[in-house]
């Protein structure tokens, strides 16, 4: 292979390198770095760099369905609804990460872990909608059929994700930071050790949701060749 060429193949792939690279500084210094001791958090704490950036993983692949879908209903390219519904996939795997590592983190803290918080409480059922959405397209035989309700219902959900994991919570008492009665990640309730961990972690678990995302996407060009042509 040319020198140039496999240069550029590269530089093209450089995000996948910058996610592996970010990814190993929040899982070292994550376990590793001195952080403020509070309450009944202690060391579980650390648990924001990987239960926050499963929701933002979540959001952005949630975020990229839904663009799929629209695109779906304004030309009905088969291609739009398998790239939408890939992305699906890929969210509430995430989503489920997110949960999981939460009510792992609330069982240390909170007593319990599943409990009467409204933004637990209101993620499980945005989780449930999202999965329904999965079982109603097993539920469809007819290619077309199943591309333009399952778009309807996509566009349904995420309409329904912002203000069930974002708005309501805000405007309610909760434990979970940024609610009501508790203060959010601003700048003088954040520890600044914990920021150089955390905004990495951020781009390191999204870069590494998106390039998932590219890998099933081109499972699923191998797997549908008749509509991928």
């Amino acid at each position: 292979m040319p020198r140039n060429i496999a240069a550029k193949k590269m530089a093209r792939h450089w995000w996948k390198a910058l996610a592996i690279l970010l990814l190993l500084y929040v899982i070292i210094a994550g376990f590793t770095i001195e952080i403020p001791i509070i309450g009944t958090n202690g060391q579980s704490s650390r648990g924001l760099f990987f239960h926050v950036p499963m929701w933002m993983c979540m959001y952005t692949m949630f975020t990229i369905s839904v663009v799929n879908s629209l695109r779906y209903l304004s030309g009905f390219d088969l291609k739009k609804d398998v790239l939408a519904s890939t992305a699906a996939n890929v969210g509430i795997l995430f989503g489920i990460l997110g949960f999981a590592t939460g009510t792992l983190w609330a069982t240390y803290t909170w007593g319990g872990t599943l409990t009467n918080d409204p933004k637990q409480m209101c993620t499980a059922i945005a989780l449930l909608i999202y999965m329904a959405y999965l079982v109603l397209r097993l539920s469809i035989h007819d290619l077309d059929k199943r591309a333009r309700i399952s778009a309807v219902f996509n566009i349904f959900a995420f309409a329904l994700l912002i203000p069930l994991t974002y708005i309501i919570p805000k405007m309610v008492d909760s434990l979970h930071p940024g609610s009501a009665s508790t203060p959010g990640f601003s700048s003088k309730d954040t520890d600044n050790h914990m920021r150089m961990v955390f905004y990495p972690a951020i781009i390191g678990w999204i870069l590494l949701s998106v390039w998932i995302y590219t890998l099933v996407v081109r499972y699923k060009k191998l797997e549908l060749k008749n509509i991928f042509k």
